[in-house]
């Protein structure tokens, strides 16, 4: 299904004339069906591990599977740090002649970013990159880079909504990787408090993991199951947050809407896990129509939900 939507999307974009496509890659990059793109410019955020059963259990395996996008003499931006996964991504592109240019760690600070998160930052660092990178192509001025990054907004990716006193961060911590991450801006951006989670994964991910990095954050957890298929079921994840964190009250729950209604007095609550929750949660606090999601993409028989805003 994936091929003929890529398909697809090529032609409507041919019919539409765009002028400028960001094209995201599936899983991997190098057997990807988005790979038969030759780009302006490629892009490589960062590496980490995810669907390790296709793209290989090391960084280096993962990196040079991402790496795959890379195309002879097309320029390469990327923001990797870890050096084992740095080294396939400039002998790929010192093979192909590509010019390489790494993001360093601390420009991402200087950019004026309305997203919460250290790692949005250097997201925003690397899209920068690549608008100056296309200057030839597509030019744009220093002040709408600012104006832009001082009132992007994302969805679902350490999105703060407060209604009635209450603060509710929603964000798709979805693998090991999303999960530090989060953990590391609740350090940052919310020190000494303690939220309340409403956690929901999928059975293929890595669960027992996420559990034991954000158990040691919460001061309660409800688990719920996911619009999907491949949800894991609510119980496994309150005994999974029981187990990583002694005496922690994890109550395993029948759909989101309990879990947030449980919730209601408390002063922050954080809900993560899935970005399929992110959706619902989205939907059911009016952030989000429940017409017209790509849900029926992702998963054949799941719920309509709103995933439009968000990838995955």
């Amino acid at each position: 299904m994936f091929e003929v939507v890529a398909v697809l999307a090529l032609k409507f974009f041919a019919e539409e004339q765009c002028d400028l496509v960001i094209w995201e890659t599936g899983l991997g990059g190098r057997l990807d069906a988005t790979n038969i793109v030759t780009p302006v410019v490629s892009i490589i955020t960062n590496i980490a591990f995810d669907h390790t059963e296709w793209l290989g259990d090391t960084l280096p395996k993962i990196a040079a599977e991402k790496a795959g996008i890379i195309k002879p003499g097309v320029p390469v931006i990327t923001a990797e740090t870890n050096p084992e996964a740095l080294k396939e991504i400039q002998e790929n592109a010192r093979e192909k002649n590509a010019r390489l240019k790494i993001i360093p760690e601390g420009l991402a600070g200087t950019l004026g970013l309305s997203l919460l998160g250290e790692h949005q930052k250097r997201n925003a660092a690397v899209a920068v990159a690549v608008v100056e990178e296309l200057q030839d192509l597509i030019p744009v001025g220093a002040e709408p880079i600012r104006n832009g990054l001082a009132k992007v907004s994302w969805p679902g990716r350490l999105q703060l909504i407060q209604r009635d006193g209450q603060k509710i961060l929603l964000d798709g911590a979805h693998n090991v990787a999303g999960a530090e991450t989060l953990r590391d801006a609740l350090k940052m951006d919310f020190a000494g408090i303690r939220p309340v989670f409403i956690f929901g994964a999928l059975a293929d991910k890595n669960w027992p993991e996420i559990s034991r990095i954000l158990a040691p954050l919460a001061a309660k957890v409800f688990t719920v199951p996911v619009a999907s298929e491949r949800t894991l079921a609510a119980a496994r994840l309150a005994a999974a947050f029981c187990a990583a964190k002694a005496n922690l009250p994890a109550v395993a729950v029948s759909q989101f809407a309990e879990a947030l209604t449980a919730c209601k007095d408390e002063p922050f609550v954080v809900v993560t896990g899935s970005l399929y929750l992110v959706g619902e949660a989205l939907e059911q606090l009016g952030f989000c129509p429940a017409e017209g999601g790509e849900r029926g993409l992702n998963d054949w028989k799941a719920m309509k939900t709103c995933d439009k805003t968000l990838a995955s």
